[in-house]
């Protein structure tokens, strides 16, 4: 396990710089035209780099230092104009794949096998930061088990209602889901607090929120998955996806094998009108898969629920959280804790302390 950490936390920087750019080794200057390695769990940079898979060792030359790069322990600070491009943008945040930066107008294909997404360097920097996050957190086992950051929303949002369908049998599988324990909601104490500020505007305008569903666990999407996989399972097809053969779910996006939710600060939410008893009309109901559930979809939908919906997102946003462009229920703390962590423990409240 720790071979496995340690790789997990290096950051592979295959660096090919401009035929400017000095590089310092062992007090004598020469060009850099050859792949660099940062390794976050050192500090520092290298010129080659060996992984001996059948063992797991790990092997670098001699540390070498790079004018423009300041590197530290789990940190790559570059003041130099670099461009940067990575072969693998969401799996590099979870510290795999390979980050390679070329001067102007040079091509990425330089690298044997690299091709890519550009990045600018702020984005190279926060990528960078996300990995070291992801070396600290994400790459050892028992921090996905960890709920000690979530709170019950119960207590931390004592306005809202709780409808949370993924422990009933009203959801799109049709059976209830594997890790909702209990009928209750968790998020992370960041987002809770967000939610309860939310939470408050809403019941100053004469609303509740209605949750349906917030932190989701691993075990959850994996049930998901497995049902998106049995074609032959259509019980809920009329009610959440009529217009749809269930054969596409996974290439159109509506199954995936990781959830934004299994980060613990997405929240699924509708309003509840307290002058009528009635939730809001949002012109189409939670968790429907389809163009109708697009938060700017207009369609045929009336002004009064394209009305609905804007308060709602209007709401959300003024209070930290960034919308779904697919979804109108759906809402992420812009600035969440956890953003490259995904959490499996039950959605109950022995979770977080609370029998």
């Amino acid at each position: 396990m720790k071979k496995i950490s340690r790789i997990i936390s290096y950051i592979l920087v295959a660096a090919v710089v401009c035929a400017f750019m000095p590089l310092t080794v062992c007090a004598e200057k020469e060009i850099l035209n050859h792949p660099l390695y940062f390794d976050g769990e050192t500090g520092k940079l290298y010129k080659t780099f060996g992984h001996d898979f059948a063992t797991g060792e790990v092997t670098f030359s001699e540390p070498v230092e790079v004018t423009g790069a300041i590197c530290e322990k789990n940190k790559l600070t570059l003041t130099s104009d670099f461009q940067f491009y990575t072969t693998y943008e969401d799996g590099l945040a979870l510290g795999e794949g390979t980050a390679l930066c070329v001067p102007d107008g040079a091509s990425p294909s330089i690298h044997s096998g690299m091709s890519g997404v550009k990045l600018t360097r702020a984005e190279f920097a926060a990528m960078i930061s996300k990995i070291a996050l992801a070396a600290n957190t994400g790459a050892n086992q028992t921090a996905a088990t960890d709920a000690s950051d979530f709170v019950l929303l119960a207590e931390a949002v004592p306005d809202a209602i709780l409808e949370i369908r993924y422990y009933s049998t009203y959801n799109f599988v049709g059976d209830r889901i594997n890790g909702y324990d209990e009928p209750c909601a968790l998020l992370t104490k960041e987002a809770a607090a967000a939610l309860k500020n939310a939470s408050d505007d809403a019941v100053k305008k004469g609303y509740r929120l209605k949750i349906y569903d917030a932190y989701r666990p691993q075990t959850a999407v994996k049930n998901f998955v497995e049902w998106a996989e049995n074609t032959g399972d259509t019980r809920m097809k009329e009610y959440f996806y009529p217009e749809l053969d269930k054969s596409v779910l996974f290439d159109q996006g509506y199954i995936a094998e990781k959830s934004g939710h299994s980060r613990g600060s997405t929240v699924d939410l509708t309003l509840f009108d307290m002058s009528t008893g009635k939730e809001l009309d949002m012109g189409g109901t939670f968790d429907y898969f389809g163009e109708l559930s697009h938060p700017d979809y207009t369609g045929d939908l009336t002004e009064e629920q394209i009305r609905n919906r804007n308060i709602l997102r209007d709401i959300m946003v003024e209070n930290g959280f960034n919308p779904l462009d697919t979804e109108w229920w759906h809402f992420t703390l812009a600035d969440e804790p956890y953003p490259d962590t995904y959490f499996d423990f039950p959605v109950s409240g022995d979770s977080v302390g609370v029998n």
